[in-house]
């Protein structure tokens, strides 16, 4: 057993994660390409969504089958972007991807910036994807902190500081730092350490026996860490929404919204029948950030009125390429598929 008071040797983690990668790496078609388009895209979509999710669903390949490079992308229409991303939720990060395709035809010549400090300065990046980018794709020796190295860090230096606390951000950027610096290969490195927290290095029942820096890990209780501020409680929402069809299509609203501007989605229900609401056509529930909203579909009022220029019918045969939110579309296609409800006028 290796001595819990002595400090774990970059040098050797380094060496010994870079080795057991080497022999042990999973094959992902963003591992297989050099270019920073194609690891930007995997990396944009893997900070909120699991990686079976992203391949097994297709939306990695779609995604770079309709837009193959930073022109394509630049030069799509916003619906395009965000009916392509649909499923993936958290839209900003779709548009933060078409404005950063944007910026790098317009200011880098069509070229990906290859200096760290340069990639920083693109829309919608922050620290995780530029070093990503940078170690993937150039191999520079840029750190990267996400939450499976988060992890695998608290653990080898047995460390209790609250990972998402500023001390312990800062504990963690250093120490990730001072491995990437130490190694020959910063591509092979990083991808080590979040491989080790997706394979071995595991929330519960870690499997320490097969680690290859077991020697190096001063972790007690591993289990135990890392260490988290308390977790947001979860909200209870409830949103009411209205299902109106015609022999001409589907009426839609616009989002307005920070989240979700850009999508359609189904009417809310109008205020002032929300007291005494028209019968309910379904129920169903999902979950986005903090809130577990249960999503109430109504007939409409037999007192719509007008509707506000947001909304708007939307042919059948446009719904399909309608961008929309995977609630929404889920509800929609269950409702047109029951196609048992009256044609309104």
């Amino acid at each position: 057993m290796p001595s819990q008071t002595a400090r774990p040797d970059p040098h050797a983690i380094a060496m010994e994660l870079v080795n057991w990668f080497g022999h042990n790496a999973r094959d992902y078609p963003w591992r297989r390409t050099r270019d920073p388009y194609a690891i930007l895209i995997a990396e944009v979509m893997l900070q909120q969504t699991q990686i079976a999710t992203v391949l097994d669903r297709g939306f990695y390949a779609r995604w770079l089958e309709r837009f193959p490079d930073f022109k394509t992308l630049a030069a799509a229409r916003e619906d395009e972007v965000l009916k392509t991303w649909e499923g993936l939720g958290y839209y900003r990060r779709a548009r933060n991807l078409q404005r950063l395709a944007q910026e790098v035809m317009e200011q880098h010549g069509g070229e990906f910036p290859r200096e760290h400090s340069a990639i920083l300065e693109l829309p919608g990046v922050g620290p995780y994807t530029a070093g990503a980018v940078a170690s993937f794709a150039f191999g520079l020796a840029e750190p990267i902190v996400d939450g499976n190295i988060a992890r695998v860090l608290s653990r080898i230096y047995n460390d209790a500081t609250p990972v998402d606390s500023t001390a312990g951000t800062k504990l963690l950027w250093e120490r990730a730092k001072a491995l990437v610096q130490v190694t020959e290969d910063p591509r092979a490195l990083n991808s080590a350490l979040m491989e080790l927290g997706q394979t071995h290095c595991t929330p519960t029942k870690p499997a320490c026996d097969l680690c290859p820096v077991r020697a190096q890990c001063r972790a007690i209780d591993p289990e135990a860490l890392p260490v988290k501020h308390a977790r947001q409680q979860i909200t209870a929402v409830t949103e009411r929404v209205i299902f109106l069809r015609s022999s001409k299509g589907v009426l839609l609203e616009l989002e307005t919204g920070k989240r979700r501007t850009g999508l359609w989605k189904l009417p809310a229900l109008p205020p002032v029948h929300e007291d005494s609401p028209p019968p309910v056509l379904l129920r169903m529930h999902y979950g986005i950030t903090r809130y577990k909203v249960t999503l109430w579909v109504h007939e409409p009022h037999e007192q719509a009125g007008e509707w506000a220029d947001t909304h708007r019918v939307i042919p059948f045969a446009e719904l399909e390429s309608t961008p929309m939110p995977a609630p929404y579309r889920k509800a929609l296609n269950e409702l047109l598929l029951r196609g048992e409800f009256r044609l309104s006028a």
